[in-house]
């Protein structure tokens, strides 16, 4: 299989000698491939901007129209319980990049996040940029000679740590910026040029997703392709967005506009598919397919959850996970375990036959989902977690998060009071267990509470005006 090289980069250097090694390492791991009688892997990983769980046909929704999505499920694995790393985009686009929970990086935010000077906590001084000194999937890969892009959205810190910093061979439209200014050129994007009146946001970033696979189709490559869609402002072509308007809204979703943006990344996802046949490289490319936080309340219905983007709950942190591996992923495949968002790094480096030094993988938070792509049903650990010391618009306050199987723990961190929910009996959230399990409430807080200290979480403390209250007479 792709992901049984035994040779990690360090083990070659030493072998050979860092000199000689850099030049003749990406040589090597191309042999090694031949002998193995097949190519190198390519990866395309598509990150849509607040996608809830069921805004896809595959996941449930009968209003917003998805066939190609649709269609990359049935030729791959669906993942039915696949998580984002955080409620917002920021630190899941920098645990995607990394491998390592949110708290670790100490990104615990989207960037530069609310301000709320009168509430009961402040939060913890937070990193708001991706530090240089992480080791991104495109720099893993960089040594196995892979050219690297990065097409869309990246919103992990201003120009010194943008994407041609961290790896990416190719920049088009990754800047500080957390949405575009217009859908439509005049983009006012300082990392792309504008296209022609009237070109859409979604389309001109799929033509050059497609020139990038063109021009890279005789080596290994890794696309990481984040769309700005779906996210606000709410713009759609207009062709595109007459298409729903007399159409009858379905379980809460009834945004015409928004389901013709949700269409146009459809199209996007589609364009690419057909690109990676006509080329010959759609038996070896990796494709995922995700997003960086729930649904927006007000731009869709996150169908059977509770909440939305910037809650502590389901609805905020749920997404759609699909992955096509072709040979080894079986179509129509169906995965129950929960997996998130630091999983991916590992993932695509032990599909492409990677690894990283013995150092850097013991950094690395995330789980591979190789093991669930070749047909396990479990992943060798007990839980996965949140940690969002912030308040949100959305809902949320200062908590942090627990799932362990069917159990998904909240503690609420202005009073540490704790809500759990059996999800497998109540996937909504509606009946709090944590008063009649006491035992199994206390055993996931103290799960959770060793973890924040494994990865020095920062906790939000009492702020000065909370404080000012409590000692007034």
């Amino acid at each position: 299989m792709a992901g049984t090289n035994p040779w990690t980069r360090r083990d070659f250097l030493k072998g050979l000698g860092a000199g000689a090694a850099a030049l003749s390492l990406p040589c090597f791991l191309r042999r090694a491939a031949r002998a193995e009688g097949k190519a190198p892997l390519n990866v395309v990983l598509v990150l849509i901007d607040d996608m809830g769980w069921t805004d896809v046909g595959c996941f449930g929704s009968r209003y917003y129209q998805t066939p190609r999505i649709d269609e990359l499920a049935a030729q791959g694995m669906k993942f039915t319980d696949a998580y984002s790393a955080c409620t917002v985009c920021s630190p899941t686009r920098a645990a995607i990049m990394t491998g390592k929970y949110p708290a670790k990086l100490h990104i615990t935010d989207w960037i530069p996040g609310h301000r709320r000077p009168n509430a009961p906590l402040k939060i913890p001084d937070w990193t708001m940029h991706l530090p240089l000194e992480e080791v991104t999937v495109a720099e893993a890969l960089k040594p196995a000679g892979y050219a690297t892009a990065c097409i869309g959205k990246w919103h992990l810190g201003g120009e010194a740590f943008y994407p041609d910093k961290q790896g990416f061979d190719l920049n088009v439209g990754g800047c500080h910026r957390g949405q575009p200014p217009s859908y439509f050129s005049p983009y006012r994007i300082e990392t792309m040029r504008d296209g022609g009146e009237g070109e859409y946001l979604t389309d001109r970033l799929g033509d050059e997703a497609i020139r990038f696979i063109q021009a890279s189709k005789d080596k290994p490559f890794f696309l990481y392709l984040p769309h700005y869609a779906v996210h606000t402002p709410l713009q759609a072509k207009k062709e595109m967005r007459a298409k729903y308007q007399d159409r009858p809204g379905q379980d809460g979703q009834e945004n015409p506009v928004y389901a013709a943006m949700i269409e146009s990344v459809d199209e996007s996802v589609g364009r690419i598919g057909s690109e990676l046949k006509k080329l010959g490289l759609e038996e070896r490319t990796l494709v995922i397919f995700t997003s960086d936080n729930g649904g927006l309340k007000s731009s869709t219905n996150n169908i059977g959850l509770r909440a939305g983007k910037g809650s502590a709950y389901e609805g905020g942190v749920r997404v759609p996970l699909i992955v096509k591996w072709p040979g080894v992923t079986k179509p129509g495949g169906v995965c129950h375990e929960p997996v998130i968002s630091p999983d991916l790094y590992p993932t695509v480096l032990e599909a492409c036959g990677v690894a990283d030094d013995a150092a850097q993988k013991a950094k690395v938070d995330g789980v591979s989902l190789v093991p669930l792509l070749k047909g396990a049903e479990r992943l060798k650990r007990e839980a996965i977690f949140w940690h969002y010391p912030h308040y949100h618009g959305g809902g949320a306050t200062p908590y942090g998060a627990v799932r362990a199987r069917d159990y998904r723990l909240v503690e609420f961190y202005e009073d540490m009071r704790v809500e759990m929910y059996n999800l497998k009996d109540d996937l909504a959230e509606r009946k709090d267990l944590a008063a009649t399990q006491k035992e199994k409430a206390a055993e996931l807080r103290e799960m959770l509470h060793r973890w924040r200290e494994a990865v020095s979480a920062q906790m939000p403390t009492p702020s000065a005006e909370a404080k000012a209250k409590r000692e007034r007479p």
